[in-house]
């Protein structure tokens, strides 16, 4: 056999790789022959990786947090695309997610971007918050991996890289009731609503028995729940497919599967796909437009699995067609709004009832009415722990921390109270909480007088948009007290946020910028840098949906 020798200096793999002497040489035996065979260029012709002045390839192959301007949940697909248009292909993958490292993929964006390109992940569709728009995408990038690896030495080292990485590393799903891949099962025990009867929303505490399957978490976690659909939306799907309720798929019945293993909201791009093989003339046209991205009749926002059949009635694809079609059903996060210190064996949650109205039908968030009306006490169900992504207390027990959740965003934020307490942290502490009406959204209103009472909770301020005739939100009471703000800050104190990533963390951020500008005595530039450096140093740190 004959043996290709590379000098050390050309070596393709970086030299603080983890790799034996031998696995260096076969690594670059293997990339090196590759590079040449598939982009004509010989080992000889790449640049010395430590030669003064050697070319090296602009920008990082792998997502990164660090690199990633369009890592901000409120931009748009596009914005963000554009940001990544000349970035190597991980990088673009990211771009496509939805920027909330919310974990409900079992990752964070760019981990995610990372796990698909190297091809640790093969699931396309696991990002929720950016729905059928990222998976398309994905869809659409993901006919370049493959090619990547031969896009540069620093490519081909990178992958190289994490070869090594992997080894030994334990499977996806990991220890039970860590992800997504391995719930465990646990005891509902409770609801209790939150809000008033004149509360424009519904709203619940719901606590879990977590005694029984061996699970633990920190403050800042999120609590995975693996919710049913509605028994009667999977009975009138059954209806209009023709089938039998009790016909067996895969060993469970159709009914079964249509309430416990498969998505009813948004139809996926397949199911339009399938019902284009089924019908024809205008509906084959009208199925084929809406399986490519297109919106022919001006409805394809509003349509979820159930509507789609109705749009399409009478072309009727059999049952076991017709469930390959349909997505998974995604479990669905929530912010765990308790301490495990503080509540050894439960956790609780901060739960919003999704309800509204599309024409003649009420639609139901699947998970939210599922924990707030239809499991019932002293039932189970399938659960897990997502540890979180840069969202935790400080290490410090005397750091003072401010806490802005207005809302639901307020679940993290009792937890953190509880912690401190059980913790016996000095640290002081300030919450800023706001909702509709002082008199029907004031969640959590004793706990927290008590908290006050006690010392525990430093300051409160409180942010009501509807009881005057102004709106008031929590970015315009931190502007009020924004001469304390900043005086907390200059002290040490680390900032959090948690609730709407779209518009109110968004605007929490531009206050947050103002007050720096004025009571910093700053630019505008300079207090963005500053508010940046914050993040950076983990200082502000953001839990958003």
């Amino acid at each position: 056999m004959n043996m290709i020798a590379i000098p050390p200096q050309r070596s393709l793999i970086p030299e603080g790789a983890p790799f034996s002497p031998e696995q260096r040489a076969w690594l670059d035996g293997f990339f090196g022959a590759v590079l040449a065979a598939q982009g004509g260029m010989a080992v000889a012709d790449l640049p010395a990786s430590d030669s003064p002045g050697s070319a090296q390839p602009a920008g990082p192959t792998l997502a990164d947090n660090d690199e990633a301007p369009w890592h901000d949940p409120s931009m748009g697909l596009e914005e963000r695309l554009a940001l990544a248009k000349d970035r190597p292909l991980a990088p673009r993958l990211m771009a496509a997610m939805a920027q909330q490292d919310c974990g409900q993929c079992g990752y964070n964006c760019a981990d995610y971007a990372n796990a698909l390109f190297l091809r640790k992940e093969e699931r396309l569709t696991l990002c929720a918050p950016g729905g059928k728009e990222t998976a398309r995408m994905l869809k659409a990038l993901a006919q370049e991996i493959g090619q990547d690896a031969i896009a540069s030495p620093a490519s081909t080292a990178a992958r190289a890289e994490n070869i090594q990485a992997e080894v030994g590393k334990p499977p996806a799903a990991g220890l039970p009731g860590r992800s997504r891949d391995n719930p465990v099962a646990a005891r509902f025990l409770s609801r209790r609503r939150l809000n008033g009867e004149k509360s424009a929303k519904t709203t619940w505490h719901v606590e879990f028995d977590l005694s029984d399957s061996g699970l633990d978490y920190v403050a800042g976690d999120s609590f995975g729940v693996i919710p049913r659909n509605q028994a009667g939306l999977a009975d009138q799907i059954i209806a209009l497919l023709g089938a039998r309720p009790e016909a067996l798929i895969d060993g469970k019945s159709l009914r079964n599967r249509l309430i416990e293993d498969v998505s009813l909201g948004t139809p996926p791009d397949t199911l339009f796909q399938v019902l284009s093989y089924l019908s024809t003339g205008d509906l084959r046209r009208k199925a084929r437009a809406l399986a490519n991205g297109e919106d022919p009749d001006g409805d394809a926002a509003t349509l979820d699995v159930l509507a789609v059949l109705y749009k399409f009635q009478g072309i009727r694809p059999g049952a076991e067609a017709f469930l390959e079609a349909l997505d998974p059903l995604q479990p669905r996060l929530y912010s765990i709004s308790s301490s495990h210190k503080a509540n050894p064996g439960r956790i609780s949650l901060t739960v919003d009832t999704v309800r509204y109205r599309i024409g003649a039908r009420d639609r139901l968030g699947v998970a939210s009415t599922f924990l707030g009306e239809r499991i019932a006490e002293g039932e189970e169900l399938k659960v897990y722990v997502q540890k979180a992504h840069g969202f935790r207390l400080p290490e410090k027990g005397d750091t003072p921390v401010i806490m802005v959740g207005p809302g639901t965003g307020v679940a993290p934020f009792r937890a953190f109270l509880q912690e401190r307490k059980a913790e016996g942290a000095s640290g002081r502490n300030w919450l800023f909480f706001g909702h509709q009406h002082r008199d029907h959204d004031f969640f959590y209103e004793e706990e927290f007088a008590a908290m006050r009472e006690s010392g525990l909770l430093t300051r409160l301020s409180l942010a009501w948009s509807r009881d005057a005739e102004g709106k008031f939100y929590v970015q315009d009471r931190m502007r009020e007290v924004g001469a304390d703000l900043w005086r907390w800050l200059a002290e040490g104190a680390h900032f959090y946020v948690c609730g709407d990533a779209k518009r109110m963390a968004r605007d929490v951020e531009r206050a947050l910028v103002d007050i720096v500008a004025q009571w910093g005595a700053r630019s505008t530039e300079e207090a963005a840098s500053f508010v940046n450096s914050l993040k950076k140093a983990g200082r502000y740190q953001a839990d958003v949906y």
